[in-house]
C-alpha cells in the first residue's frame, strides 16, 4: 500500500485551475498547482526532497475543484521543487478506468522532469505475472520508479527578438535539416566533452559554423519532449534513440542537457534557440501528440493513465479495457476530448511562446484527425489550428499517415499544412535504382508534386521533398545496400522496413571494389542534384553530407552509439561529398527558378516566346502524350527562368537564369539533342574531369550522356 505522511501546517490557499501546471508566482512566493481529471474521486499532491525521492516529504490532498480541474496554491515553494501526484478512483479497466494512488503520477503539465523510468513492476496497475493480467491490482508504492515533476523558473533573457519579429524564414528559401541533438554532436573532439551530445554542443560556435557554411536554414530536431526508455528495449541494453515515446508533451528531454534535470533542460533548450535564431537559423521540432509511452493494457501506469485513461486515450467503444492503435505503439491520444485537444494546443503554444520554436513537425499526423475508425481533416484540432493566432503562424509539417485503416492522407492536410512526401521519396529512390517509371509521374515530383496538392489550394512548398530521413537507410547506405541490416537492434533483422528501393551497385556493404565506390558516389551525387532541382521544400537527414553510415541498419530507433552518432572524420571520399552538398545547396538558394511559389503552367507567358516548363525527348522533341504516359528511364526538362509569374516583396517580377536539366537513370549512355540556345554546363555528377566539349554545347547539337548522370546546364544565349 501506498504510504503517507502527515501534511505540515501551512496556509494552503485555494489557488486557481489555469493555467494548468504547476506556476511559480514569485511575487505571492509559491505555486499553484492545477490539474486535470474529470472521473477522479480524490487528487493528493505530493512534494519531495532532493534527498529522497522514494517517498514524499509532504502529501497535500487538493480539496478545491472547479469543473474538471482540481488546484491549490501552496506557499513558500520555490523552483526546483520535486513534485508528483496520486489520483484516486474506480479500478475497473473494463470501463476504461485504471485510477490506482499506489501509482505516483507526473504532471501532464510539468515543465521539466529530473530523470528517466527505472523499470520494476511497481509502476505498472496490475499484477505481473498473473494470469488475469491488468484485471488484477497492483498494491505496491512506484515512488522509487519514476521521475518527478520539476517546478521551474521561466525566466530567460531573449535577445533574438530581431529575428522572431522579421527575420523568420519563408518556405521559399527554406533548406530543412533533419538532426539528432545527441548523435550531431556527441563524437565531436573539438567540443568539450561535457556538452558533447547536448543542446550546448548544438548550439556551438563550431556547431553553428558547420551549419552555416554547409548552407540550411532550418534545423528540424528529432523528438525532444521528455521520453522513456522502453522495458523491452532495456532488458536487451539497448535505449529508446530516436525519441519516439514521449511521456510529457511540455518538458524537454533532460539527457540532451548538460546543466542537469531540474530545470536546467528548460535552460539548456532556450539558450539553444537562441544562439541558433542569432545565426539566422530556424528550429524546428518533431512531436510527438499521436501517443504516449504507457503503451497498450498491459503498459505501465506513469502519467495520463492513471490521471484519466477514460478522457486521454481513444479506446475501443465496444470493450474499454483495450485501446484503439493507429500508431503501432499500442494506445493513441483522444483529441476528440477537449481538454486532450486543449492540452496539446497549450504545448504547442508554450513551445512557440516560451521556447521560441519556429514550428513543428508532426510524428504520425493522421491520427491526429482520428475520430474512431475515420480520418477527418476537418475535426477540431485541425480547425483550432488553422484560426489560433499563433500556431496559424508557424511551419507546420505533417508525417502524413499512421498505421491504421485510410491512415496515407499524402495531400489531404489543410492548406496551411506541409507535408513530408513519401511519394517523391518512393519514386526518386526507384527512378535512380534503374527502374522505369511513367515519365509523368517523375515529372509531377520534380515540379512540386502538382497531382497530389495542386488541388487543394497549395503551393509546390507544401511538398516537403527528401529522399532520406531517420526513418530509413541513410543516403551512404542507400547506396551501398540492397537490403536492411538491422541485427544490431535484436529482433531478428525483422524490424524496419523491407522495401526501401535501394541499390548497392554490385556489392553488399563496405568495398575497396573502386568500381563499386566510384558508382556510389556518383549515385549519392545525382539524389542531391535531384532533390535540389525539384520544387518544394528540400530536406537534407543530417549527416548525409558526411556519408554517414549506420551499417545498413534502416530501423536504428534503439542504437545510442557509433551506428547513429555522426563520425566527423573524413577521408578525402568523404570530403568531396560534403563540398558537393555545399556547392549544390548554395546553387539552389541562389536560384528562385528552382524556388517557385506557384506551380509551372507549361505555357507561354508574359509574351513570352517559350513554355515556362518544357519536357524534351533524348532526340530534342517536345514531350507528347503518349510519352507523358510511358515508363522512362531519363528526363529532360527546361525551366525558363525568364517566364516566371512570380513576384517579390516589393512587388517586382522575378526573373532568373533558364537552366537544363538532364537526368538519366539509364545504366547505358544516351544521345540527347540539346534543345535551342547554347548552353554551359554548371552542375554533373561526374567525378571525372569535365570534357571541353561538355562544357559549352550549341542547341540541337547532340552530346553523348553517360549512364546514371545527372546534369545541369545553365542557358548562355538563346
Amino acid at each position: 500500500m501506498a504510504l503517507f505522511f502527515r501534511t505540515r501546517d501551512r496556509p494552503l490557499r485555494p489557488g486557481d485551475p489555469y493555467p494548468l501546471g504547476s506556476n511559480w508566482i514569485e511575487d505571492d512566493d509559491g505555486v499553484n498547482f492545477s490539474l486535470f481529471s474529470e472521473n477522479a474521486e480524490k487528487v493528493e499532491l505530493l512534494l519531495y526532497s532532493l534527498t529522497n525521492q522514494k517517498y514524499p516529504k509532504e502529501i497535500i490532498e487538493v480539496k478545491n475543484k472547479t469543473g474538471d480541474i482540481w488546484h491549490v496554491f501552496v506557499p513558500g515553494l520555490r523552483p526546483g521543487q520535486l513534485y508528483a501526484y496520486r489520483v484516486y478512483g474506480p479500478y475497473k479497466p473494463e470501463l476504461g478506468l485504471r485510477f490506482n494512488p499506489n501509482k505516483v503520477l507526473i504532471d501532464p503539465y510539468a515543465k521539466a522532469i529530473n530523470g528517466s523510468v527505472i523499470w520494476n513492476d511497481a509502476v505498472f496497475g496490475y499484477k505481473i505475472g498473473d494470469q488475469n493480467q491488468d484485471l488484477t491490482y497492483d498494491e505496491r508504492d512506484s515512488g522509487e520508479y519514476v521521475p518527478k515533476s520539476v517546478v521551474i523558473n521561466p525566466y530567460f533573457e531573449w535577445d533574438d527578438e530581431d529575428f522572431i519579429k522579421g527575420k523568420k524564414v519563408p518556405l521559399k528559401d527554406t533548406v530543412i535539416y533533419e538532426v539528432h541533438v545527441k548523435g550531431f554532436t556527441k563524437l565531436r573532439l573539438d567540443l568539450p566533452e561535457n556538452i558533447r551530445g547536448t543542446y550546448e554542443g548544438l548550439a556551438s560556435e563550431q556547431m553553428i559554423s558547420y551549419l552555416k557554411d554547409l548552407g540550411i536554414t532550418t534545423v528540424e530536431l528529432m523528438p525532444v519532449f521528455h521520453f522513456i526508455d522502453q522495458r523491452f528495449l532495456t532488458d536487451k541494453g539497448l535505449t529508446n534513440y530516436w525519441g519516439y515515446d514521449p511521456i510529457n508533451f511540455f518538458s524537454p528531454e533532460c539527457r540532451y542537457s548538460s546543466t542537469g534535470c531540474l530545470g536546467g533542460q528548460v535552460l539548456s533548450f532556450k539558450k539553444m534557440v537562441n544562439e541558433l535564431h542569432n545565426a539566422g537559423i530556424e528550429v524546428i521540432i518533431d512531436v510527438v501528440y499521436n501517443h504516449t509511452a504507457e503503451g497498450n493494457h498491459l503498459g505501465p501506469t506513469l502519467s495520463f493513465r492513471g490521471i484519466d485513461n477514460t478522457a486521454y486515450y481513444m479506446l475501443q467503444p465496444d470493450n474499454k479495457r483495450y485501446y484503439l492503435d493507429f500508431t503501432g505503439t499500442g494506445n493513441t491520444l483522444n483529441l476528440s476530448h477537449p481538454r486532450v485537444i486543449q492540452m496539446v494546443l497549450d504545448s504547442l503554444r508554450y513551445w512557440v511562446t516560451e521556447m521560441h520554436v519556429d514550428g513543428f513537425r508532426f510524428d504520425l499526423a493522421a491520427a491526429l484527425a482520428r475520430e474512431l475508425y475515420s480520418v477527418n481533416m476537418l475535426n477540431t484540432f485541425f480547425i483550432a489550428l488553422q484560426q489560433d493566432p499563433i500556431l496559424s503562424q508557424v511551419k507546420l509539417i505533417a508525417e502524413p499517415w499512421d498505421v491504421g485503416q485510410g491512415g496515407y492522407q499524402v495531400g489531404n492536410f489543410p492548406y496551411q499544412w506541409a507535408e513530408w512526401n513519401g511519394k517523391y521519396r518512393d519514386s526518386i529512390r526507384r527512378f535512380w535504382r534503374g527502374e522505369a517509371l511513367p515519365y509523368s509521374e517523375i515529372a509531377n515530383r520534380l515540379l512540386g508534386s502538382p497531382d497530389i496538392y495542386l488541388g487543394n489550394n497549395k503551393t509546390p512548398f507544401a511538398s516537403i521533398n527528401y529522399v532520406t530521413s531517420h526513418d530509413g537507410f541513410t543516403l551512404e547506405d542507400l547506396v551501398s545496400y540492397n537490403q536492411k541490416h538491422n541485427e544490431a537492434n535484436g529482433f531478428n533483422n525483422q524490424d524496419g522496413m523491407n522495401e526501401n528501393y535501394s541499390w548497392n551497385c554490385g556489392a553488399e556493404g563496405p568495398t575497396n571494389d573502386q568500381n563499386v565506390v566510384i558508382c556510389r558516389e556518383k549515385q549519392k551525387r545525382n539524389f542531391m542534384i535531384t532533390l535540389l532541382v525539384s520544387q518544394g521544400t528540400p530536406m537534407i537527414l543530417g549527416g548525409d553530407e558526411l556519408s554517414r553510415t549506420q551499417r545498413g541498419n534502416n530501423n536504428a530507433f534503439c542504437q545510442d552509439n557509433e551506428i547513429t552518432w555522426f563520425d566527423w572524420n573524413l577521408d578525402e571520399r568523404k570530403s568531396k561529398f560534403l563540398e558537393f552538398v555545399k556547392k549544390m545547396i548554395q546553387f539552389y538558394r541562389a536560384h528562385p527558378a528552382f524556388r517557385r511559389e506557384r506551380y509551372f503552367q507549361g505555357k507561354k507567358l508574359f509574351g513570352m516566346p517559350l513554355k515556362d516548363v518544357t519536357f524534351y525527348t533524348l532526340e530534342g522533341r517536345e514531350v507528347d502524350e503518349k510519352t507523358w504516359s510511358s515508363p522512362t528511364q531519363l528526363v529532360i526538362f527546361v525551366l525558363e527562368g525568364s517566364v516566371m509569374d512570380e513576384i517579390n516583396m516589393y512587388g517586382e517580377r522575378i526573373a532568373d537564369d533558364s537552366f537544363l536539366i538532364i537526368l538519366n537513370a539509364n545504366p547505358n549512355n544516351v544521345k540527347v539533342k540539346f534543345p535551342k540556345g547554347k548552353w554551359e554546363l554548371v552542375i554533373s555528377s561526374y567525378l571525372r574531369e569535365i570534357k571541353p566539349e561538355e562544357r559549352i554545347i550549341e542547341g540541337e547539337k547532340e552530346l553523348e550522356i553517360e549512364g546514371r548522370t545527372a546534369l545541369v546546364y545553365r542557358r548562355i544565349e538563346l
